[in-house]
């Protein structure tokens, strides 16, 4: 694998041109769309020339068999048929900005709308002065950068290290356009695991998609695991992606490793559906956490109440500030029928699984989702794992195919590191990362270069489906439980209780008070279920013998409070210990008094 960094640090390097021209936060809007552009231009440059003498026997086609004529030749989905590359540019310097027009127009319609979305034109002509020459310097600087011998794994790298750095200058999210690598494989590992006999029959095709896929860094390593897995094998992968730079840039990805670009679509995902009638075999997903959807209320609420489960949100909204479970919720609406079935793996961040009381849109979205038997497993992931946060983060596998011994069950991985008794440079599930990348202070080894091979760790605990010290299996009921009203009478002044026309008691609303009442209770070291009436009584009538239950306003809700799971009791030090403590702390405190004193 090529350094990554080293190619990077070229292309950053660059940028140092553009000082005083352009502002720091600015300088993205020339190095990346140029990076694209050098990249393009290696890739076709072993067939470049082949291309061009095959020019005057296609001058009498149509345009759709040109293209497919000309991308042939060139062995990609795209194509450049300009008289320019970049050494050709960098060699007529008085004519910089007209030929770099003449070799973006030269590409291919698919590859040159890639550099439209960068609105790279305007920048060509800012930098177009014969006194800084700035648009030749920045040119001729690239063409001695080589990016040909880089796979798409390494190129997405060098494309990340660049968005981060230029986010960091401008103060954005750089989070929000990638995820660290490490994570995905990590995800793409639990989405294929159960699915190697599958994937490895010969000439299988399935499908991906990423509903958020930012440069594709996803889809990208889930395409390199199938390829390991099965090269016989093929990954068609679709996206969408709201900014214009990561769509630009993933979709550059797709023509290079020979993808449809059609697949990847632009826009917001809420608002304009760009693979509206599709349905995937797998999907995978990094949404951004927290993400307010009031600009898109209008037409989720729409849908919603008009389409039901015929849309995409029939399970219920969130709350407005917070548009995880629409994410979710849309990809579930892109699975398959459940006799051929999709899996699904997403990020979240703790919010989504235990916000929102009975009753509210979260809760009666992860009842729909758990009482139809779909969420599978969730792994809780090491904190300090992301380039934009530092909060605790988790995985969860979404499907509508369960294996026979999971059904009716879900899957709880505790993979933060917090219960090794190593918590220095590394532990069982994290690595300390020597330099802080942002907020990423730590990473999961892979097993490659010296690293423990924690992603396979992790990766066997789901796999092996046993209950352990980091795994907890635990029946779908499990997580549900009823959200109870307990009234107390009304009292008058002389503690008499105040009755309706009916004779039955009124409620005291000073005194009301409700009730979670778990569905499933243990005893004797099992689950067994239980009733209202049961826990009512044992519970609640010793302390209060004259409350009743309002089983009217009696609703059922789920959360996973998954710290509570893994949660283990550490017994208090007994006073003894603590009083030897104190006078061991007084009597060391009083020497040094007295060693001040004499001094």
């Amino acid at each position: 694998m090529i350094d990554f960094k080293e190619k990077a640090n070229l292309i950053w390097a660059v940028a140092d041109l553009l000082r005083g021209d352009y502002k720091q936060a600015d300088y993205g809007k020339v190095i990346l769309p140029m990076t694209v552009l050098r990249r393009l231009d290696c890739v076709l440059e072993p067939t470049k020339q082949k291309v061009l003498n095959f020019l005057p026997r296609v001058e009498k086609m149509s345009q759709a068999a040109i293209d497919a004529t000309l991308n042939k030749i060139a062995g990609f989905n795209f194509h450049n048929r300009s008289q320019f590359n970049f050494k050709k540019l960098g060699a007529d310097p008085n004519n910089i900005a007209a030929n770099l027009h003449n070799f973006i127009n030269g590409f291919s319609a698919s590859a040159r709308e890639i550099i439209e979305y960068f609105n790279f034109d305007d920048h060509i002509s800012r930098m177009d002065d014969p006194k800084t020459n700035l648009l030749y310097l920045v040119v001729k600087r690239f063409e001695e950068i080589d990016l040909s011998n880089m796979s798409s794994i390494e190129t997405g790298y060098v494309f990340e290290e660049l968005i981060r750095r230029f986010a960091e200058l401008s103060n954005e999210t750089a989070g929000e356009h990638f995820t660290p690598r490490e994570v995905i494989r990590l995800m793409v590992n639990l989405l294929f695991l159960n699915d190697r006999e599958i994937l490895t029959k010969k000439g299988i095709v399935k499908t991906l998609y990423d509903l958020a896929c930012g440069t594709g860094g996803m889809l990208s390593i889930a395409e390199e695991y199938l390829q390991e897995l099965n090269p016989d094998a093929r990954l068609e992968v679709f996206g969408q992606e709201i900014n214009p730079e990561s769509y630009a840039i993933c979709k550059s990805d797709m023509l290079i490793k020979g993808q449809n670009p059609a697949n990847i679509k632009f826009g917001n995902t809420f608002t304009v559906d760009g693979l509206e009638y599709e349905k995937f075999d797998y999907m995978l997903s990094n949404p951004p956490f927290g993400v307010e959807w009031r600009k898109a209320e209008k037409i989720i609420k729409t849908e919603y109440e008009k389409k039901g489960f015929a849309g995409r949100f029939g399970a219920g909204l969130p709350r407005i500030n917070d548009g995880s479970f629409l994410f979710l919720q849309h990809m579930i609406s892109k699975m398959k029928p459940s006799d051929g079935g999709s899996r699904i793996g997403i990020i979240f961040n703790g919010s989504p699984l235990f916000t929102g009381g009975a009753g509210s849109g979260e809760s009666e979205i992860r009842k729909w989702i758990i009482e139809h038997d779909m969420l599978e497993a969730i792994v809780a992931m090491p904190d300090q794992l992301f380039y934009n946060t530092g909060i605790a983060t988790y995985i969860l596998i979404v499907t509508n195919r369960k294996s026979p011994e999971r059904k009716g069950k879900i899957q709880l991985i505790n993979a933060t590191g917090q219960k090794d008794e190593d918590e220095g440079r590394s532990n069982r599930f994290w690595l300390k990362m020597a330099r802080s990348l942002g907020n990423k202070r730590k990473e999961i080894g892979d097993g490659k270069n010296g690293k423990p091979d924690q992603i396979g760790f992790i990766t066997k605990i789901y796999g092996d489906f046993r209950k352990g010290p980091f795994c907890k299996i635990f029946p779908n009921e499990y997580f549900a439980y009823w959200r109870v009203t307990v009234e107390q009478p009304l009292k008058d002044a002389n503690g008499k209780i105040e009755t309706d026309k009916n004779g039955n008691p009124k409620a005291d609303s000073n005194l009301r008070d409700y009730e979670n009442i778990p569905l499933l209770c243990e005893q004797d070291g099992k689950l067994v279920k239980q009733t209202i009436e049961k826990y009512f009584e044992r519970e609640v009538k010793p302390h209060v013998p004259d409350a009743w239950i309002d089983e009217s306003k009696t609703k059922i809700g789920y959360e996973i409070n998954f710290t509570k799971y893994f949660y283990e009791f550490k017994p208090l030090r007994s006073l003894e210990e603590i009083r030897k403590d104190i006078l061991a702390l007084e009597q060391e405190t009083e020497g040094m008094i007295m060693k001040v004193i004499k001094e």
